[in-house]
């Protein structure tokens, strides 16, 4: 996404507007399903990292959330307006430490094998 934002090709500019577009899609599809919406969170990499994207949360002001630019320039973690009806957060995540910890938690479960022969993990209660 870094590339993208720096880019002046069109290309890239129609990938950016591709993925802010299909944000908003899927914002528009699930908010109704769900009766409105809590919170607008921002994570992973582009999530925390990318202001010019996590911008595209303006398309949710139907939804009663506000961005704070200033708030949001910084990363947050708060970065909806004060008059947001609707909070907008930006949380870090650590994805690779989850996986390792999910890695280390499977490695003490007890191995056994299925009906085919194969080696596989005790299921978890």
């Amino acid at each position: 996404m870094r590339a993208l934002l720096a880019s002046d090709d069109p290309q890239a500019s129609f990938a950016i507007e591709l993925y802010i577009y299909r944000i908003s899609r899927e914002l528009g599809s699930l908010a109704p399903t769900m009766d409105g919406i809590d919170a607008l969170v921002s994570t992973v990499g582009i999530g925390e990292h990318a202001a010019a994207i996590r911008e595209c949360m303006r398309c949710a002001a139907w939804l009663g959330a506000e961005l704070d630019t200033d708030a949001n320039g910084c990363g947050g973690p708060l970065i909806s307006a004060a008059s947001s009806r609707v909070p907008v957060w930006v949380i870090p995540t650590n994805e690779e430490l989850v996986i390792a910890r999910h890695t280390r938690a499977d490695l003490k479960r007890p191995v056994q094998k299925n009906r085919d022969g194969l080696l596989t993990f005790a299921a978890r209660c």
